[in-house]
């Protein structure tokens, strides 16, 4: 059994999430392109791709992940997540019990969404989840009405959760700095990655941050639980 240390080792960095589209080799090619760039995990976001499609969507991007040694976490979908041996799941509020997600996924990657709420933080370290999602931190095309979280609810919610933290919601290159000076782990970026002319390219850019951070090694680094 993969352990909490284990799977959270390499939770660290530019965090891909896929556009809703149906079209298998665009997805795959854009999806290469962004981890060509640095992206060192991926999740497969799918709320406009019809049920029947998801499932060999998914299997594709796995394949493609697991030759380029990245993780694969799969949004909001469990059965999924279960049904094609994926590298992880992401649960937001309405996805079901966290809890429930380790006991089916014990080798998994879980990460849970907590908004702005580091309460929900700490729940969901409890819970058994091995990061925790913190957002929308900047305004976000994606979810323009979404509650903002402050930059340094990124700081506390690793602190009191003991779990690295995903930045989520509108970041760029521009701002993804701020993201991880403020305690950022990853940042969770779909718009500024994938609609970018040259997806490659913004990935380099938005992995800079963790280049160049010069606390990288001096920070605490999360407890296993």
């Amino acid at each position: 059994m993969t352990s909490a240390s284990e799977r959270r080792a390499g939770l660290r960095g530019l965090y891909a999430v896929t556009p809703g589209m149906a079209d298998l080799a665009r997805l795959v090619a854009l999806v290469s392109a962004a981890i060509e760039g640095g992206a060192r995990l991926v999740q497969y976001r799918a709320k406009e791709v019809a049920p029947a499609s998801r499932q060999r969507l998914a299997e594709s991007l796995l394949a493609l992940c697991r030759d380029r040694s990245v993780p694969l976490i799969i949004n909001d979908d469990l059965a999924l997540a279960a049904a094609i041996g994926a590298d992880g799941v992401h649960l937001g509020r309405d996805d079901g019990d966290p809890r429930d997600a380790r006991a089916r996924l014990p080798d998994a990657i879980l990460g849970v969404s907590c908004y702005a709420n580091a309460e929900l933080a700490v729940a969901a370290a409890e819970a058994g989840a091995d990061y925790v999602g913190i957002g929308s931190v900047f305004a976000s095309p994606t979810k323009p009405g979404a509650v903002r979280a402050a930059p340094s609810l990124l700081g506390e919610a690793r602190r009191r959760a003991g779990l690295p933290v995903a930045a989520i919601g509108g970041i760029d290159a521009a701002n993804a700095p701020v993201a991880v000076a403020a305690g950022a782990d990853m940042i969770a970026v779909i718009s500024a990655l994938f609609d970018a002319p040259d997806v490659a390219a913004a990935a380099r850019a938005l992995s800079l941050p963790f280049a160049t951070d010069a606390h990288a090694h001096a920070r605490t680094q999360p407890a296993a639980l």
